[in-house]
């Protein structure tokens, strides 16, 4: 076999660990603990001067081996598993930053995310400046004595601008700061950062990494030295992975590019869709020739993801009566799962954002996202037609 193997098969040939049961299938390592040959043993794993397992807050076989597949993947060279794809996210920013430190943040994050920003790392002294997507000129305007990172969503929850990875490498190197990239909506299959210049790349892996809507999970990725800043802090605070969790993730792993492409396909033709009817007022899609940074998405990401955004007729009343006519489609918060999801962003994951905020990335009242599923593209456009009709 060829030394450098292709996308998919990493994602099903990476196996860590077996038991003596000659399995197929990695088995659950569902144990909070591990025995020693001696004490001698005791001490070299607990001092790391050997490789192994020591207690499954620290490292487990399943997180091992879930950590594993991202990194191939993202190439990176190390990682660590957290419970949540929020947890990634602070766990990252706790773990880097201390007080007085500042954060460039793109303005138009996940709404936890924004929270995060300007009501609890606030309390240990360090600071968040929004910068605009589409303004990167005035970006090193921005940047103080005490900046330390760089982050950003691409594509943006939920309005979906892209930003231009490879641009904001080249000031991070320039700057000597720390490049971090949410990868949510691209997955590694059809974006890597890293490539563009990210030092460290976050997952939530609740969204189209499991793809079934059935675990909560997130991964930080990226270079060994950052990582291993993450994986201190992690193992003394505890926001791991569960073994349970990395093992349902890691086999989904191994159906990410068949869903994925399936994703993408759907979600073209109910873009396609949504572009011709009277109800909508303008249609978000990373890959339509519409959307204001297609050059940037084109030459960054093989495809366009799964997720709209669209803006319907009649503002508030009338996104909340599109959702409340949906018939097939989920009404959730969630994205990335088998079916497709439906939710009023001022209503559900940015409603604690300002009116203010929530405008300044263009998240209007009547913006829908859509997380296109995979269900058969017809059935998806058709409950969608009659949501948007009784708009009429």
């Amino acid at each position: 076999m060829s030394k450098h193997k292709k996308f998919e098969t990493d994602a099903i040939r990476t196996q860590l660990e077996r038991s003596q049961q000659g399995e197929h299938s990695v088995p659950l390592f569902l144990t909070s603990s591990f025995v020693f040959e001696d004490a001698e043993d005791m001490r070299a794993s607990f001092a790391e001067e050997k490789e192994g397992n020591v207690y499954s807050r620290f490292t487990n076989p399943n997180t091992s081996e879930f950590v594993e597949k991202i990194c191939k993947m993202e190439g990176a060279e190390d990682g660590y598993a957290f419970a949540t794809g929020m947890a990634a996210v602070f766990g990252t920013f706790a773990a880097l930053l201390n007080s007085g430190d500042h954060i460039l943040s793109a303005r138009a994050v996940f709404g936890s995310t924004h929270g995060l920003f300007t009501k609890i790392l606030p309390k240990w002294n360090i600071e968040t400046t929004y910068f605009d997507v589409e303004d990167l000129d005035r970006f090193e305007e921005l940047i103080t004595p005490n900046t330390k990172v760089i982050y950003a969503e691409s594509p943006t929850n939920p309005g979906l601008q892209v930003l231009d990875l490879e641009r904001l490498g080249v000031l991070a190197k320039k700057h000597n700061l720390v490049l971090v990239i949410d990868n949510c909506f691209a997955t590694p299959y059809l974006q890597k950062p890293i490539e563009f210049g990210a030092d460290l790349v976050i997952h939530s892996a609740t969204k189209l990494i499991d793809g079934q809507g059935r675990v909560l999970g997130g991964v930080t990725v990226g270079s060994s030295d950052l990582i291993r800043e993450i994986y201190l802090f992690a193992r003394n605070t505890g926001p791991s992975m569960s073994p349970f969790n990395a093992w349902t993730l890691s086999k989904s792993l191994e159906t990410l590019a068949v869903r994925v492409d399936k994703h993408c396909d759907n979600a073209e033709k109910v873009a396609d869709f949504l572009l011709e009817h009277e109800a909508v007022e303008e249609v978000r899609y990373p890959f339509l020739p519409s959307h204001p940074q297609y050059e940037i998405a084109k030459k960054q990401m093989t495809r366009g993801g799964n997720v709209i955004a669209f803006q319907v007729k009649n503002g508030l009343s009338g996104g909340k009566q599109f959702i409340d006519a949906v018939q097939l489609c989920s009404r959730s918060s969630n994205l990335g799962d088998t079916r497709t999801i439906v939710t009023q962003p001022a209503l559900s994951t940015h409603s604690k954002l300002s009116e203010e905020d929530r405008l300044a990335v263009d998240i209007t009242d009547g913006l829908i996202r859509i997380s296109v599923g995979l269900e058969h593209p017809d059935d998806v456009i058709q409950d969608v037609k009659q949501a948007l009709n009784s708009l009429l």
